[in-house]
């Protein structure tokens, strides 16, 4: 009889010639448990997706009670469904005013494609904005604004009109004119390896837009919901987006996305023509009562407040020559090595002594460091101190 192991690799697409190949049995708090009852501390949350760690009761409740009442009844936005209502309503109370009408799709990705979708159709122009080392998902949109000739190269011909800014650099915010549709950017890089810029830049971003008439979508699907010390990243630098993506930590660990403007922006898609932009799944009854249940075990326990002194605790402890900068915000933080090989080399160590991190796809020389904000002091430490026994024995 073939082991799951090899049933996996015999019987589900690989996206890699080298998977990981780890095999858990169940998840709880902050740790993997593995068939042999192994205990590994997550500290990516599964790339930003498990911000209150997993199996929480809370969340799961809210899933159990609603898949008693329904799952799927119809295509989005036609039926009025309780668990999408309340989550928007919800959402839209902790968003400026502009913010106000909620499209919810399946996935960080088709909150891309839908918000590109409709900056074109709103503003009537074609031409879009991004910036180099993002990246947006691999949808075929997307994937038109991810800034990685390396990983897209292979799939043209993409979305023409697109034109590349370098992220933090005020020099090139000339290149949003009055043809421009809309900039799409990562509020904080996240595959570029954490990049923050500056407070300065995204006023200036904000600014160019508004002389130009160009809509500013900020990505978030990475760094909202608390990750960066703020209930959502843009807080940092005073400014508001004109369509905001959501995904990832949006749903307690069930997937779904969003994509957020106000009224008069969203009401674009209803006309000329009519159902602009159609989900068959989106929004479903069960990940809208998962992300509602998440969000308000968020709020309720305060969780965001923590952040920053965990992130002083972890910077603290990361200290060794051979790292050269840690970067980030909050809990969303990359390590940055010599190369890819010691790094690789490092994080597999991690891995085999029960801590779990990852390199980013536009800078493999960096560990990723993105835990469950729940994760408490004596789990930073053990987590960081694996980190550096990994990088001494190399190093």
């Amino acid at each position: 009889m073939l082991t799951l192991r090899q049933l996996f690799l015999a019987n589900n697409a690989q996206t890699t010639d080298f998977p990981l190949l780890l095999e858990f049995e169940r998840a709880e708090g902050v740790n993997l448990y593995d068939i042999k009852g192994k205990a590994y501390i997550d500290l990516i949350s599964g790339i930003g997706v498990s911000n209150l760690g997993h199996s929480n009761p809370y969340v799961i409740n809210a899933i159990k009670q609603q898949v008693d009442k329904y799952m799927h009844l119809m295509v989005y936005g036609e039926y009025v469904q309780t668990p999408q209502v309340r989550f928007a309503e919800k959402l839209v109370s902790l968003l400026p005013d502009n913010l106000q009408s909620v499209y919810f799709v399946n996935s960080g990705t088709e909150a891309v494609e839908g918000a590109l979708k409709l900056a074109k159709r709103y503003t009537g122009r074609q031409q879009i904005v991004a910036c180099h080392n993002s990246y947006h998902g691999s949808t075929h949109g997307a994937l038109s604004v991810m800034g990685n000739e390396d990983f897209k190269q292979a799939y043209r011909p993409l979305l023409p009109g697109i034109n590349f800014i370098r992220f933090n650099n005020i020099n090139d915010l000339n290149l949003v004119t009055n043809q421009t549709a809309c900039v799409i950017i990562e509020t904080i890089q996240g595959e570029a390896g954490i990049r923050v810029p500056d407070v300065a830049y995204m006023q200036a971003l904000r600014k160019r837009c508004d002389e130009t008439g160009t809509l500013l979508i900020l990505d978030e699907i990475q760094a909202a919901f608390g990750r960066t010390g703020k209930l959502f990243a843009f807080e940092h630098f005073g400014i508001v987006p004109d369509i905001l993506l959501l995904a990832k930590a949006l749903g307690g660990g069930m997937p779904i996305g969003a994509f957020i403007a106000s009224n008069q922006i969203m009401s674009a898609l209803k006309e000329n023509p009519i159902l602009g932009h159609i989900t068959t799944f989106g929004g479903h009854p069960v990940c809208c009562a998962a992300g509602l249940a998440a969000l308000e075990v968020l709020i309720n326990e305060n969780l965001t407040a923590a952040v920053p002194e965990k992130e002083i605790l972890m910077r603290s402890l990361l200290i060794h020559p051979a790292i050269k900068a840690v970067r980030g915000k909050g809990l969303m933080l990359a390590i940055e090595l010599e190369n890819f090989d010691l790094n690789k080399k490092i994080i597999d160590r991690c891995i085999k002594n029960g801590v779990i991190t990852d390199w980013f796809l536009h800078c493999d020389n960096s560990m990723r460091i993105a835990p469950p904000l729940i994760i408490v002091s004596d789990e930073i430490k053990k987590s960081c101190q694996t980190i550096i026994e990994a990088i001494s024995y190399y190093y």
